[in-house]
């Protein structure tokens, strides 16, 4: 679905992003996982022409992405921006419909759309639609966020960040909540986090990345039990100590 070539970024003389070769199978979410800096945004602004590479090359469904205007390539492409990035003079209902409107949809079909994804996201049209983004909590924010990028009904997410700034208990509902709409929509994911815990729940695989560098890549078991270096095994020490410290306080 997604494939990346000897990929190479660089700003100056140090890559942010160094020869990265990987390939995202349809319907899997691959997770890039790293510290700040480490080149996974980067990475994923690349994919729909945000940034372009300084070398390599990217295939989207064995085409290069360069194939498409870089406009054409991101409205066919769901992008979740960290920090939400609704726009605050919209309503909901304006949020959800600007790409819809963008690419000619006609004002039943965006409609249709609008509170097919409310719905999906228990958001009640009834209540939402007209609410400006400053008169929501944070988790309703980012499910229309979510639910804006899935309006054209893309195949491929890219998510950067997106539950970050949320507190445990939303952010684990709208991980849940989105890991059930892209299983049941087909979606291909690839998910930015520097989260390990949310690494380890949500992938289907996940790439380690260290300064520009794809270090490891594999499921979130064959990560935990053979990791590739002293990095990588140093980076999931804390979930792997914190469920350790949880079952001795559940035996305690």
């Amino acid at each position: 679905m997604i494939r990346l070539n000897k990929v190479t970024k660089k700003y100056g003389p140090t890559p942010a992003v160094d020869r990265l070769s990987l390939e995202v199978q349809k319907r899997e979410l691959l997770v890039l996982l790293g510290e700040s800096g480490c080149g996974k945004t980067t990475t994923l602004k690349m994919i729909n022409r945000l940034i372009e590479p300084t070398s390599g090359e990217i295939f989207i469904q064995d085409s290069p992405n360069t194939a498409l205007e870089p406009v054409e390539l991101r409205r066919s492409i769901g992008y979740v921006f960290q920090g939400i990035g609704l726009f605050p003079h919209m309503t909901v209902e304006e949020n959800i419909g600007i790409i819809p409107k963008l690419v000619g949809w006609n004002e039943q079909r965006r409609t249709n759309r609008i509170d097919e994804l409310m719905h999906l996201f228990n958001l009640l049209p009834e209540k939402f639609r007209e609410r400006m983004p400053a008169s929501l909590s944070g988790g309703q924010k980012q499910r229309v966020g979510v639910a804006r990028a899935l309006a054209i009904e893309p195949e491929i997410m890219l998510m950067d960040e997106p539950f970050g700034a949320l507190d445990p208990l939303t952010r684990m509902k709208l991980q849940q909540e989105y890991q059930q709409i892209r299983k049941s929509l087909d979606i291909t994911t690839v998910f930015v986090t520097h989260d390990m815990t949310e690494a380890l729940l949500l992938g289907d695989r996940i790439a380690v990345m260290n300064a520009g560098r794809l270090l490891q890549i594999g499921t979130p078991k064959e990560i935990l039990t053979d990791p590739a270096d002293d990095y990588v095994d140093e980076l999931f020490q804390m979930p792997k100590t914190q469920a350790d410290t949880i079952e001795e306080l559940l035996r305690s």
